[in-house]
């Protein structure tokens, strides 16, 4: 049996595991294990098997993941996301539609505190949607933005997305955090003008509030103030070289909990919850990395990767019409897998391709994180679909995908516009990190 066959074999049941509902850590372990095995013999995989797993749980850079997990716990624990969704009503809440704007600006904040997408999207869902039935908003809108609004939490530094496509691709997770800032604030602007669209259209999708004033609006941004303190010192101290990634998650975790402390929100069952929900977190993200680590060796003896990166370089295609593959392929994809399995599966065979046309991998790191967010509000997939549709549990799953359907549109306009001008993107990395 030649390598490429085998690998084929491995694709083929790997597909097969994750129909049948098996977790994507484990079914890429077992298929590397087996694969791994028949190329090399059984010794060298169980020993694969045996050091692996060490080797992902001992990396110094990976404690980056459960601290920033932890410090969007803290976060929800302590009140700051509450207290940053008043501040974000109180400026936008007399809009028409402004309490989705509110929503998406709230989730931009809490984005730069947790670092996912489903923390966002339960959390500020929450907050949000009592309040938006309660001045009587159209069901699609309220849920579709609580549900986009949420993607930003792997594009909005610190993201879980980014640090495990640098830790996949070997690229500088600081680098990443800086190119995710201006595409996250360009998203977050191109969600608030969808609304502003969709109500001026129709204006009964979203009433506007009563109007605020500027005293209140200044004493509710004054008690949001603290969580935009510690994003200022965790992500500024990346920005202006004091903190490494890691060092600015121990950072941000540390403040969160003092914060916390001082609120007086910490109690024994309060903390449990907020451990055991890092926990949880943090051994799903694990799980995948170490099946990626058991997996990929064997999909690099299959030739696979490179095979397919010659092929299309031979083709002599225009680079743009390589991107565009890939990037169609990318939300295919994203409507069946979720989005750390994409990220997993198909980055050892993209990543050479993107390298061997010379695209920026940081660069593309972004686009491919935007992509993700496209397969997070998706059907039949859609995690954060399925997150709102918990929350919001009278609320059809149909009319919440027509909700989405805005939010999706804006996010394929911004990918579009970061495909003409990749430099939204790289300005920062390349300006503060040489």
């Amino acid at each position: 049996m030649t390598p490429t066959v085998m690998g084929l074999l491995g694709l083929a049941g790997l597909f097969v595991f994750l129909a049948l509902r098996m977790p994507v850590g484990i079914a890429m372990m077992f298929v590397g294990v087996l694969g791994f095995a028949a190329a090399k013999g059984l010794g060298p995989a169980m020993a694969m098997l045996g050091s692996e797993p060490f080797v992902i749980a001992s990396n110094y850079e990976l404690t980056v993941i459960p601290l920033f997990v932890l410090m969007g716990n803290l976060a929800t624990v302590s009140g700051m996301s509450r207290d940053l969704y008043a501040a974000a009503y109180a400026w936008f809440g007399h809009w028409r539609g402004g309490l989705a704007s509110a929503t998406i600006a709230a989730c931009s904040g809490f984005a730069a505190l947790s670092g996912s997408s489903v923390a966002s999207a339960v959390t500020m869902g929450r907050v949000a949607l009592p309040e938006m039935r309660r001045y009587k908003y159209d069901p699609r809108l309220a849920t579709g933005c609580i549900a986009a609004g949420g993607t930003l939490g792997i594009l909005i530094p610190p993201s879980t997305g980014f640090i495990v496509y640098a830790i996949l691709t070997e690229e500088s997770i600081g680098r990443l955090f800086l190119a995710g800032v201006f595409p996250g604030l360009l998203l977050t602007a191109l969600f608030i003008l969808s609304i502003y669209i969709q109500t001026r259209i129709n204006p009964k999708l979203g009433p506007a509030g009563p109007a605020v004033r500027f005293s209140e609006k200044l004493k509710a941004t004054w008690q949001a103030s603290s969580m935009i303190g510690i994003v200022v010192v965790t992500i500024g101290g990346i920005y202006g070289g004091l903190f490494t990634p890691t060092e600015a998650a121990g950072v941000g975790a540390f403040l969160a909990l003092l914060l916390a402390l001082f609120r007086r929100k910490v109690n024994v069952s309060s903390m449990s919850s907020v451990l055991l929900q890092s926990v949880r977190t943090t051994a799903f993200v694990f799980l995948i990395l170490v099946g990626a680590h058991i997996f990929n060796p064997f999909l690099a003896l299959t030739h696979i990767p490179s095979d397919l990166a010659e092929l299309l370089v031979r083709l002599e295609l225009p680079r743009i019409s390589v991107l565009l593959i890939l990037l169609a392929s990318y939300i295919v994809l994203g409507t069946f897998l979720e989005g750390f399995a994409m990220l997993v599966l198909t980055l050892p065979v993209v990543h050479p391709i993107i390298v061997a046309l010379e695209f920026d991998p940081i660069w593309f790191g972004v686009v491919m994180v935007i992509v993700l967010e496209m397969g997070l509000i998706s059907p039949p997939v859609g995690i954060n679909v399925f997150v709102v549709k918990s929350i919001a549990e009278d609320v059809p799953m149909s009319q919440i995908f027509v909700g989405i359907l805005p939010f999706w549109l804006a996010m394929g306009v911004c990918l579009a516009i970061l495909v003409v001008f990749p430099e939204i993107a790289l300005f920062l990395p390349n300006k503060m990190i040489q």
